[in-house]
C-alpha cells in the first residue's frame, strides 16, 4: 500500500472522522464494506453517510496520509480497492476522539415532532396515524439494533461498539415510550372524530 503524500494536520468534518473511525478496527475494507458497517452501527446513534460521501472522505484521508489503499489483483473477478488506516491516521483519530470539548451537546432533529408542532394544519386522525407509523418504524429499528448487537458481541474487537449499540437499544425503547405517551396526549387534545383546528389566529385576537 502507498499513500499519495505525507500527512498534514487539518480540521476535518465529522464524516471524515467517522470514516477514519471505521478504518481504525482491524482489517482492510472496501468503501462498500464501510457503508454496510455504517448502516449497521453508526446510523443507530449518529447517522450513516452516503456511499458517495464515504468515497469522497476516503480520497481526502488518503491525501492527508491518514489512510492508504491497494487495488485487488487479477485473482478477483471484480477489481476492488481496500483501505486501511495509517499510523498518522490513528494518531490523529486518537487525538480527535479524546477531545471531548469539541463533542458538543446532542442535537435532536425529530421530523415527526416538527409535524406534530404544526398539528393545527392537520386532521387529528392523520396526526395519530403518523405517530402510529412512527411506532412501527421504531420497533423495526429496535429489532435491527438488537440484531447488530448480537453480531457485534461475537467479535472481541467490537466491545465498545457493542456498548454504544446497547445505549441505542435503550434509546429506542425510550422513543417507544415517548411516542406512546404522545399518542395518548393527542387523543386528549383532539378526541376521535373532532374536526381539524381552524386556521391559526392572531394570539391578540379573541374572536
Amino acid at each position: 500500500m502507498t499513500s499519495s503524500q505525507e500527512p498534514k494536520e487539518q480540521d476535518l468534518p465529522p464524516t471524515a472522522w467517522a470514516v477514519l473511525g471505521l478504518l481504525s478496527f482491524p482489517g482492510e475494507r472496501t468503501g462498500y464494506e464501510l457503508k454496510k458497517w455504517a448502516d449497521s452501527s453508526l446510523r443507530f446513534f449518529y447517522w450513516s453517510p452516503a456511499i458517495s460521501q464515504i468515497y469522497a472522505e476516503l480520497r481526502r484521508l488518503e491525501e492527508l496520509g491518514y489512510a492508504v489503499s491497494v487495488r485487488s489483483g487479477p485473482e478477483e473477478a471484480r477489481a476492488k480497492r481496500r483501505y486501511a488506516i495509517t499510523d498518522a491516521g490513528r494518531e490523529a483519530l486518537t487525538g480527535w476522539a479524546g477531545d471531548t470539548a469539541q463533542a458538543g451537546p446532542p442535537v435532536l432533529k425529530h421530523g415527526l415532532l416538527l409535524r406534530i408542532w404544526l398539528g393545527h394544519l392537520a386532521e387529528p386522525e392523520r396526526l395519530r396515524a403518523m405517530v402510529t407509523e412512527h411506532l412501527d418504524r421504531t420497533r423495526a429499528e429496535l429489532a435491527a439494533v438488537r440484531e447488530a448487537m448480537e453480531h457485534a458481541a461475537e467479535v472481541r474487537e467490537w466491545a465498545f461498539p457493542t456498548l454504544v449499540l446497547r445505549w441505542s437499544e435503550r434509546q429506542h425503547l425510550a422513543e417507544l415510550e415517548l411516542a406512546a405517551a404522545l399518542l395518548a396526549d393527542l387523543a386528549r387534545a383532539a378526541p376521535q372524530g373532532a374536526p381539524a383546528a381552524r386556521e391559526a389566529q392572531d394570539p391578540q385576537d379573541p374572536t
